[in-house]
This record gives structure tokens, C-alpha cells and sequence, in this order.
């Protein structure tokens, strides 16, 4: 009997100590997914050559909680005419800049806009003239034959803004810090 005790003891002491590990496990990782960084799968071709569908990325939470959205940034937002729906743009235009779209290109307040991020000869169409309110940023898509963004349903709020892309994960080839 004494024996059986103590395997009995030793299944009871296993159990508690897989119970532990799953409760220290969830309480480290739901904060960090829920207030850092979640996961978002690329769907769609709307930020191609930069982004193709089916890529894995970790979107930053936290930055902006700390600074404001810069031009240039990729971020992954919720779809401002359906919530339930993701989005991934690129910030073009910032708050209280205006910003136009003029023969297929961009100005912000009268400056034309250097896109390194684009293709040679991409073309930016229709022709848009927008000022930006407070807390409001103008999106696009770096495919923008292919993109449903700020030209066509207006300025982005920032409280749509889920994150900026940080990091890809796949594929692998292509892994690391998004610039």
C-alpha cells in the first residue's frame, strides 16, 4: 500500500506542476498578445511587391501608445466601413496635412511625395485632394491598381490602428525586421 501512495502522490504532485506551468504560461503570453504584439496573416494582393498574401507578420501594439504613426509605416488596422475586417496600408498622409493625388501623383501640404518603397513607374490614381483632421492619417496600398484604401473610402481614424508591422516571420527566406 505504501507504494501505491506514493505513486499516487507522484501523479497528484505531476498534475499540479503541469497546472502551474499552464497558468504562468498564459499569464506571461495573454498580456504580450493582447498589449504588445499579435500575429496577422497577409491576405490579399494590396501591398504587393512588399507584402504578398499568405505572409506571416507580428504587428507592434505598443509603439503607438508611445509616439504617433510616421509617414512611411506599415500598419495593420481594422477596416473602418466593416470593424470585423483587417487591413494592411502604408501612412501616407499625417494629421492636418493635406493631402492630393494629381495625374497619378502625390503632394503633401504642395511637396511632391518620394515613394522608395514602390515600384518604378507606379501610378497613383484617381485623383484625390483631402485635409487630414486631427487623429485622422490617408493610407494606401503599395499596389495601388489593386488596393481599397483612404482614396477611396476616406481618411483612416487612429483609433482603427491596430499596430505597425514589425517583424515577418514568413517565409522564412524573407524573415526579419520590417523597415
Amino acid at each position: 500500500m505504501d507504494e501505491n501512495n506514493k505513486i499516487e502522490e507522484g501523479k497528484g504532485s505531476a498534475v499540479w506542476e503541469f497546472i502551474k506551468v499552464v497558468v504562468i504560461s498564459v499569464a506571461i503570453v495573454l498580456p504580450i498578445r493582447t498589449y504588445i504584439a499579435q500575429p496577422f496573416i497577409v491576405s490579399g494582393a494590396s501591398m504587393e511587391p512588399n507584402f504578398y498574401n499568405g505572409e506571416y507578420l507580428i504587428v507592434d501594439e505598443l509603439t503607438y501608445e508611445l509616439r504617433p504613426p510616421q509617414r512611411g509605416e506599415v500598419v495593420v488596422f481594422r477596416y473602418p466601413l466593416n470593424p470585423s475586417e483587417f487591413f494592411i496600408k502604408r501612412v501616407i498622409g499625417l494629421p492636418g496635412e493635406k493631402v492630393e493625388i494629381k495625374n497619378g501623383k502625390i503632394t503633401i501640404n504642395g511637396a511632391e511625395l518620394a515613394e522608395p518603397y514602390l515600384q518604378e513607374n507606379s501610378e497613383t490614381a484617381p485623383n484625390v485632394k483631402t485635409e487630414l483632421a486631427e487623429n485622422q492619417y490617408f493610407v494606401l496600398g503599395d499596389n495601388r491598381l489593386h488596393s481599397s484604401d483612404s482614396r477611396f473610402w476616406g481618411a483612416l481614424p487612429k483609433e482603427k490602428m491596430m499596430g505597425r508591422a514589425l517583424v515577418r516571420l514568413w517565409p522564412i527566406a524573407k524573415a526579419g525586421i520590417i523597415k
